[in-house]
């Protein structure tokens, strides 16, 4: 950290500073859980948003399957569901983990029916359950038919009205001192300035905006692991980006697209060329519910053989598909579809980071007092790959945890006084230009030729001034894309949502996670994976 102590002389002329216990940077489900945990446990909360306060800036508010958890007394158990799990993440999931996390998901979504949530259900008192790729069993609650998301925000977001919510406000920095956390350097509408802390969550989400067309909000670039690798976090298996095979084709080339959910699969549609072939037989077991790993790389073969822009999800036989699924019925209505009639046209789309900051279960990272929960850590839960609706459980769960163990460091520590600091500065690609290059060397199937030349079309970055939060975005996807070329570079093999042209075959000696940590400016690959 550079600068004087803003606590000695005062802060630098146009700043300003406040102190508070615990700073949650990220307003989706687990940073809202986790900031209702800190709170309720007692400690000063401060909420950052770089977004306006709406509930559409969040990926939690476009989920549409559900919510994956072993419901007591149904047919199905925690130990089932950690198998299912192990199963889809190409042996790199830590079990210990899993089975921590997948045997919290009743308490923790009971926890979220606490704080308003509901759930549709079967029959009175019994909530429905649906399957989902990989799933072997119906354990998927969901809400609003295909609107758990939505429903999961709207449930956080009253709750948390409670807390001190700074919209707009943009993380630019994670303060440490003395190898701790001290802060958060903060670009607000009020000018920059100093968030004295001693706990900091990182609760930011994913990076799909590496891609020119993703499911993800806008705001999903990749903020976290950048702000992680700059205090000293180390971030694994980010090589695993999780294609969702079902993107709504629109004929748009980029920005956010509608995903089609995969619960639609669950209820029995079908994947089908532009032949009328079927996309996945022979492919797998399990066919049209296999791993999304598997269903999206069938699809990028299928497209890649036949010369298609898009396959076709058929769900015609569905009886009743308007009312279970309404979001994807108005999206579809939306691009010129009825779902009903006609088959929807579908790619795979840039979806989910099954990598992140490394952490253990309760969200803690290396660096003492820096915290990280969702979509943007690395607990070893997914592996080389998600396992469907996985993603809110873990949000539930180790949000919840995240908030209480920073509240318990608070208690533990001194309270920080962050020096001021410098003048942000950070090398960025043009976006256009980095998702151009990302989608065409790091997207379904990379290969080491590809890869090469995406790291020498990042290694163009230019340093600039981070002053606004375009250029504050910019920087974030600069280091994140380098990041995922580094380690999907030295992964020379296919595993799971990483699929190597090069490399098609698994290789048991590779069957580990590596780590990836910024060390005087330079992304180094292969650090132990130690949170």
């Amino acid at each position: 950290m550079t600068g004087p102590a803003c606590g000695g002389s005062g802060p630098r002329a146009g700043w300003w500073q406040q102190r508070t216990d615990v700073v949650v940077i990220g307003t989706g489900v687990a940073g809202l859980t986790a900031a209702l945990a800190a709170h309720r446990a007692g400690r000063k909360v401060t909420v950052l948003s770089k977004a306006a306060p709406r509930a559409d800036t969040t990926a939690t508010f476009y989920a549409q399957g559900g919510i994956a958890v072993a419901l007591p007394g149904a047919a199905d158990s925690v130990p089932a569901h950690i198998a299912d799990t192990l199963a889809a993440g190409g042996g790199l999931c830590d079990a210990d983990a899993v089975a921590s996390i997948v045997a919290d998901g009743h308490r923790a979504v009971a926890a979220l029916v606490g704080d308003g949530a509901r759930f549709d259900e079967s029959e009175p008192g019994h909530w429905a359950l649906t399957r989902e790729g990989g799933h072997t069993r119906r354990r998927i609650i969901h809400a609003g038919g295909d609107a758990t998301g939505a429903e999961v925000q709207r449930a956080l977001d009253s709750a948390a009205q409670l807390l001190d919510i700074r919209y707009q406000h943009i993380a630019l920095e994670v303060l440490v001192d003395d190898g701790a956390v001290a802060g958060v350097h903060v670009l607000s509408p009020d000018g920059p300035g100093i968030l004295h802390a001693a706990a900091v969550i990182l609760a930011t989400g994913g990076l799909g905006h590496l891609y020119a067309a993703t499911t993800n909000p806008s705001g999903a670039t990749g903020d976290g692991i950048a702000l992680a690798l700059r205090a000293g976090a180390a971030i694994s298996d980010i090589e695993f980006i999780q294609f969702h095979p079902t993107m709504l084709f629109d004929g748009r080339t980029g920005g956010r697209r509608p995903l089609i959910t995969e619960a639609i699969r669950g209820e029995g549609a079908i994947l089908i060329d532009a032949q009328g072939d079927s996309v996945m037989d022979g492919i797998h077991p399990m066919r049209d519910l296999a791993p999304r790993d598997v269903v999206a790389a069938a699809i990028d073969a299928r497209l890649r053989e036949t010369g298609s822009p898009c396959v076709y999800l058929d769900a015609r036989r569905i009886a009743g598909f308007a009312a279970r699924f309404p979001t994807v019925t108005a999206s579809c209505h939306a691009a010129g579809i009825d779902p009903t009639r006609q088959p929807i046209p579908v790619v795979p789309g840039a979806h989910y980071s099954c990598g992140g900051v490394v952490t253990d279960v309760t969200g803690r990272t290396g660096v003492p007092g820096l915290y990280a929960a969702g979509e943007v850590a690395r607990t070893g839960m997914h592996g080389a790959n998600r396992l469907a609706s996985n993603s809110l459980l873990e949000g539930l769960v180790v949000g919840g945890r995240a908030g209480r163990a920073a509240a318990e460091h608070v208690a533990s520590v001194a309270p920080p006084m962050a020096g001021a600091p410098a003048r942000v500065e950070h090398d960025i690609v043009e976006r256009t230009d980095l998702q151009h290059a990302m989608s065409r060397d790091a997207s379904v199937v990379r290969d080491g030729d590809g890869l090469h030349r995406l790291t020498e079309a990042l290694s163009a970055a230019q340093p600039r001034p981070v002053n606004t939060r375009n250029r504050f975005e910019d920087a974030a996807l600069t280091l994140t894309a380098r990041a995922v070329a580094a380690a999907a570079a030295e992964r020379t093999e296919s595993r799971g949502c990483h699929h190597r042209g090069d490399h098609p075959l698994t290789d048991g000696a590779r069957g580990r996670s590596t780590a990836v940590r910024l060390l005087d400016g330079h992304l180094v690959v292969d650090a132990p994976v130690v949170a």
